[in-house]
């Protein structure tokens, strides 16, 4: 059981002992002490489930993607900018600087009891440590290949997580995408490829970096995805929970990955400022990004990052006059329009349920819903 430990130390106690072993006269007082028993168990258990019901309700789908798309959008041309504009020629540093001020944001908010407690879930450590592990491998190499290749190359790179996606969650969940669904990704997919062909400046090791960063970047998406749905988790717990591993394995990664020299880097104001608004963007980023994963699935944020893309190069073209040729524009138009049937898909057809509960299990949590005066939200997987 889930609070096996809660209930043997409750019983326990002094005061729980002597009241069991009274007579039974004293009936109503043992009831009590029982039901004392049972709300405080069930507060604990009702805590993080109250609370990620309070995320989703404040934050949902479209509000989350909405604000993840925004912060991405921002981060990538503040990031390119830091890494070239400024000579800031660290990027896994960048990443590990990005990392230090969220944790410090966290632990500011954990001393004024706003960060939300971790869920009573049956998380392991090893799938924590394997968060953790897979996001600084995500956010690095993203970084490392934002310093060697362009932007397009970048996110032609991301065509590929999409396919990664689909068939991790089919092996580990047994998760199948419908034919009208592989069908939309595929037009999706094809689409970023024509809008971006013609911006694919890279060297070997960049090229080596983006093909080495799309494994770490889906699985990474996925244990986001499911440790929020399937266990209660909000997103600023987990990431609190996760922070510091990442910070470890960043400032491992940063001898590979990094030349010698950030300590002489030219530190004024302006490169600081610059510095710093890219890692308060890059909170933001985290911080959206678990948002959405936990609202929506790994495969819809794929999707709304090549939707990114094409925006962002649409938006050069109308806004500041750049012209990429008729063939990237085509393609983002390609692209948009698998977006907007993926989409459709998505909220017609109804998710069925990845796994049956048990009729005691069902009966129990909803007579205790009846008893909050509320329904039981399901977290569960989400089929795509």
């Amino acid at each position: 059981m889930l609070y096996s430990r809660e209930i043997l130390n409750f019983l326990g106690r002094k005061d729980v002992r002597k009241i069991l072993k009274r007579k039974d006269s004293d009936a109503g007082e043992r009831g009590r002490a029982l039901e004392e028993l049972r709300s405080s168990l069930f507060s604990r258990f009702r805590f993080s489930e109250s609370t990620k019901r309070h995320e989703k309700r404040s934050c949902g789908p479209v509000l989350a993607l909405t604000f993840n798309f925004l912060v991405a959008v921002g981060i990538i041309f503040m990031n390119k900018w830091v890494l070239q504009g400024v000579g800031f020629q660290f990027p896994i540093c960048l990443s590990f600087i990005h990392y230090l001020l969220s944790w410090a944001l966290m632990a500011i908010l954990k001393a004024f009891s706003v960060l939300p407690g971790s869920p009573p879930s049956k998380s392991t450590r090893l799938s924590l440590f394997t968060l953790g592990f897979v996001m600084s491998l995500s956010t690095g190499l993203a970084n490392v290949s934002l310093k060697y290749n362009s932007v397009g190359f970048y996110q032609m790179a991301k065509i590929a997580v999409t396919p990664s996606i689909v068939l991790a969650e089919f092996i580990w969940f047994t998760k199948r995408v419908s034919f009208s669904k592989v069908v939309a990704l595929t037009v999706v997919s094809i689409g970023v490829a024509v809008a971006t062909v013609t911006d694919l400046q890279f060297s070997l090791f960049g090229a080596c970096v983006a093909l080495a960063w799309i494994i770490p970047s889906a699985v990474n998406k996925i244990l986001w995805s499911t440790l929020q749905q399937r266990e209660n988790w909000t997103a600023l717990a987990l990431m609190w929970k996760t922070t510091p591993i990442t910070l470890f394995f960043l400032a491992t990664l940063i001898p590979f990955f990094d030349p010698p020299g950030v300590f002489s880097y030219d530190w004024n104001f302006r490169n600081t400022a610059l510095i710093l608004s890219s890692a308060v963007l890059g909170f933001l980023l985290q911080w959206s990004g678990a948002l959405a994963l936990g609202a929506t699935s790994a495969i819809s944020h794929v999707v709304l990052g090549q939707f990114k893309t094409c925006v962002v190069l649409l938006g050069n073209f109308c806004i500041f006059g750049s012209n990429p040729g008729m063939t990237s524009i085509s393609g983002a138009f390609m692209a948009i329009a698998g977006m907007t049937g993926y989409t459709y898909l998505n909220i017609h057809n109804p998710k069925p349920q990845t796994g049956k509960s048990s009729p005691s299990k069902s009966s129990t949590q909803s007579r205790l819903s009846k008893e909050n005066g509320d329904g039981h939200d399901g977290y569960g997987g989400e089929s795509v």
